[in-house]
């Protein structure tokens, strides 16, 4: 697995219409049909499909992640954390000459190997130390020989070997298996398998992993695999913005402002959009320019909304009711918002 941003977990938004105390003549902040998707994981799909973008269980800042304690795993597994590859691979050779059973070593080497940290990139070889640290019952080995099997890394394509692995992880409780083996599921279409899904995001979700948290939200905002409920769908939401998760705040901002499935706050719900926008979320970046304009949840502000709409329409969510509602702001105004923008516009998701 690679480390980076985390991004499998399609953007829902079901946003009801703004009441009626909005101004007339304003539409609703409402989110477009396209955005009305839970992506499913096709396994024959590219790097793109499955979660390669995932944390490993070594990945700063993981929480539920990360292995368990180890006395002897603080130099290795300490070096990795601080970026100093190559103190960790040093380290991680030390103890498994030292005992060539230590698991978690041998994780991290295949880690290293596979991602080419401190060393060349070489899937073969991580596979070798993967492979020796699932003999030993490694959970993350195991979820990572999962996904590169289904990605044909340092070996030819395997879906039902990949899945294999993933599922001992997964009994294992080796969170991003469950997630990738939820995904698989509701690629498939049937109900049962939607409700093993539905099981299996709650797995990842008691491990804080906040894409399972935010897809699980989804299901229950749906009532799909799982019965409907928005209460709960608001706490998962809740709960992967809080652990980061872009969708997940956006998604939780939504209810907010609307009042569905927890008591409306526009003021708490801007707050929300406005923390997503500066993050670089698009969506979130038309919502604030949209709430700045009607003066809902934050103060009045043209230019400000002037702003977060360029931001937004430089990564493609153009607006043409926001670019209507702008269009008269003043010369000084529009050189205001156009600087405040542009440099908006570099944050992106």
């Amino acid at each position: 697995m690679r480390l980076a941003k985390v991004g499998l977990a399609a953007l829902l938004v079901l946003a009801s219409a703004l009441n009626a105390a909005a101004a007339p003549n304003q539409p609703p902040i409402v989110a477009p049909p396209n955005d009305q998707t839970l992506k499913s994981a096709d396994p024959k799909k590219t790097s793109k499909g499955l979660s390669r973008d995932l944390p490993t269980p070594y990945t700063p800042g993981a929480e539920g992640l990360r292995p368990p304690p180890n006395p002897n795993a603080d130099l290795a597994y300490g070096a990795y954390q601080r970026g100093r590859y190559i103190a960790a691979f040093r380290e991680a050779t030390k103890r498994i000459e030292a005992n060539s059973k230590d698991a978690a070593a041998l994780t991290l080497l295949g880690e290293l190997y596979n991602q080419g940290l401190g060393l060349k990139q070489d899937p073969k070889r991580a596979l070798e130390w993967y492979r020796l640290a699932a003999k030993l019952g490694d959970a993350h080995a195991m979820a990572s020989l999962g996904l590169m099997a289904m990605d044909g890394r340092g070996q030819a394509k395997d879906q039902k070997a990949g899945r294999q692995w993933l599922e001992q992880a997964s009994a294992k409780g080796e969170p991003t298996a469950s997630y990738n083996l939820a995904l698989i599921l509701l690629g498939t279409g049937k109900q049962e398998d939607l409700e093993k899904a539905a099981t299996l995001f709650e797995k990842a979700a008691k491990a804080e992993l906040a894409p399972a948290q935010h897809d699980l939200g989804v299901l229950y905002l749906q009532g799909r695999g799982v019965p409907k409920d928005a209460g709960k769908a608001a706490a998962y939401f809740r709960r992967a913005a809080d652990n980061g998760d872009l969708a997940g705040e956006v998604e939780f901002a939504i209810l907010l402002f609307n009042g569905n499935g927890v008591a409306k706050d526009e003021a708490r719900a801007a707050r929300y959009f406005l923390h997503a926008a500066s993050r670089g979320n698009a969506i979130a970046q038309n919502r604030i320019a949209r709430l700045y304009v009607v003066g809902r949840g934050v103060p009045r502000n043209l230019v400000e909304a002037g702003a977060w709409n360029l931001a937004a329409s430089a990564q493609g969510r153009s607006d043409g009711w926001l670019d209507q509602a702008l269009s008269d702001l003043s010369p000084d105004d529009r050189k205001r918002a156009e600087a405040l923008g542009s440099e908006r516009a570099k944050i992106q998701q």
